[in-house]
């Protein structure tokens, strides 16, 4: 089952860029370029689409105003925001307003692949049928018991909710079994390195992580993680 996407950005470069992100992700196909609200409200008059990637900041119209319209017309598509408007107002009316998703520009295809990912998951369990069971509708809703009992006591100040992030990029990373640095979980992360090196250490004191020294050109160590033998029943608990 194809998903057909809306790409609603007024900026050529960026809208050709999500295109090509999206073109990476099994199961997507993109079906248009609307650079502005009137022309998305055209390409939804003339095509079938279940997704729109909406820019909030476009010249010709606010993107949250075009959200807004969708739903007040009833149109049956579903929305994830991609955009540089970082603000507590745009945030909570895109929420408000039902997106699904909402990207911080510049963002790395890590998440975005992510939110793809979910997105697809969550569009295939509703297409299974009318009803669920309580666990697939907190599978949709993205419910998770906080503590499980496969889940580590985390020290003061870590989240199981960023440890899962980390988990996850982690898992990217290392699918070929290679090593890595602090700095390359932290280009993939929305947290700081310092916070990064706390979720790292953590994970090397209970045993999912090996860590070796290395010494750069200019004397400086590099500390470099390897996921244990055990480590990876570890994570994949973790990220279920």
């Amino acid at each position: 089952m194809i998903i057909k996407v809306l790409i609603v950005e007024d900026d050529p470069m960026v809208a050709k860029f999500n295109k090509h992100y999206l073109e990476q992700i099994e199961g997507f196909q993109s079906v248009g370029w609307a650079a502005s609200g009137e022309e998305a409200k055209k390409y939804l008059e003339e095509l079938e689409v279940d997704l729109i990637l909406l820019d909030v900041y476009m010249q010709d119209t606010n993107g949250l105003q075009l959200l807004s319209y969708l739903r007040e017309q009833g149109i049956p598509v579903d929305v994830i925001i991609i955009s540089a408007a970082s603000d507590n107002i745009s945030i909570r009316k895109a929420l408000q307003y039902g997106a699904v998703d909402y990207l911080i520009k510049p963002f790395e295809f890590t998440r975005f692949s992510a939110a793809m990912s979910a997105y697809r998951e969550n569009y295939l369990l509703m297409k299974r049928g009318e009803n669920f069971s309580q666990e697939e509708l907190d599978q949709l809703i993205g419910y998770r018991q906080e503590q499980e009992e496969d889940t580590p006591d985390l020290p003061k100040g870590l989240t199981i909710g960023t440890l899962r992030s980390i988990c996850s990029i982690i898992k990217t990373l290392t699918l070929s079994n290679t090593a890595f640095s602090t700095d390359d979980i932290t280009s993939n992360a929305l947290i700081s390195r310092i916070s990064v090196r706390k979720y790292l250490a953590f994970l090397t004191e209970i045993g999912v992580l090996s860590m070796d020294t290395s010494y750069g050109t200019v004397g400086r160590p590099v500390y470099m993680y390897k996921v244990t033998s055990k480590g990876y029943e570890t994570i994949e608990g973790l990220i279920k």
